[in-house]
């Protein structure tokens, strides 16, 4: 089927599977699916077990799986953490996909999540195609000038050459860039995780699996979003 869709908003059922008298189940099962991979239960198993006890739909299993993260993760991620301003950032590589669809979330009102490891993210996800959408060149701008404003100039994005439309986004991407004089750099890989890890800059990325492995990271993403997008539609899983 094709994706037509416009912004990347909210399911039409997520005010109801993530409104107020929800949020107690959804942290108690992000809480104890966090205690079950702490002691190295397989995710799918210990995911099935909490959605199963707490009731939960699909969409909620997927907001609790990624809002979890074992305590050996956890500090992994904070250990290899730097401050956003910090001198260490000068020099940036980002996980283009991962970023922009968090802020295209984040402007179209979709749902926002606050995870354990203090990272935000959203719940949508690409399946070997991206498309666009209304938001797609603000959420750019937006990151852009975040950058400009902590004085963070050496930025290379990489994006995921196999998904459809990644050399589409890579050239609007330069064009953004040069026309207000950001000195970005945009590259296709065909395994970008890969070209993160060994990078020697730091990683602007809320991917979980990817901050377990990179040598250093900051939280742009959650910058962002208090800084600039405060009224986005955000719940504590943390």
């Amino acid at each position: 089927m094709t994706d037509t869709r416009k912004h990347r908003g909210p399911h039409p059922e997520d005010r109801q599977l993530f409104s107020e008298e929800q949020l107690p189940a959804l942290s108690a099962a992000a809480s104890e699916l966090s205690w079950l991979l702490t002691r190295e239960y397989a995710l799918k198993g210990a995911l099935k077990l909490v959605g199963d006890k707490f009731s939960l739909a699909e969409r909620q299993r997927l907001a609790v799986s990624r809002a979890a993260c074992s305590d050996q993760s956890r500090a992994r991620r904070e250990a290899a953490r730097i401050s956003i301003d910090s001198p260490g950032g000068r020099q940036v590589i980002i996980d283009g996909f991962n970023l922009i669809i968090t802020v295209e979330a984040a402007l179209s009102g979709g749902l926002l999540l606050l995870c354990r490891d203090g990272c935000i993210r959203d719940l949508s996800s690409v399946h070997g195609s991206y498309r666009s959408v209304d938001e797609t060149e603000s959420a750019v701008v937006l990151v852009g000038e975040i950058l400009d404003q902590i004085r963070v100039r050496d930025v290379l994005w990489v994006l995921d050459k196999p998904i459809s439309n990644s050399g589409r986004l890579a050239q609007r991407i330069r064009e953004l860039a040069s026309g207000r004089a950001w000195e970005w750099r945009v590259e296709l890989a065909f395994n970008p995780d890969a070209e993160m890890i060994s990078s020697d800059r730091t990683a602007i990325s809320s991917d979980g699996p990817l901050l377990d492995r990179v040598a250093r990271w900051t939280n742009l993403g959650r910058y962002l979003v208090e800084k600039r997008l405060a009224q986005s539609w955000l719940i504590d899983l943390s």
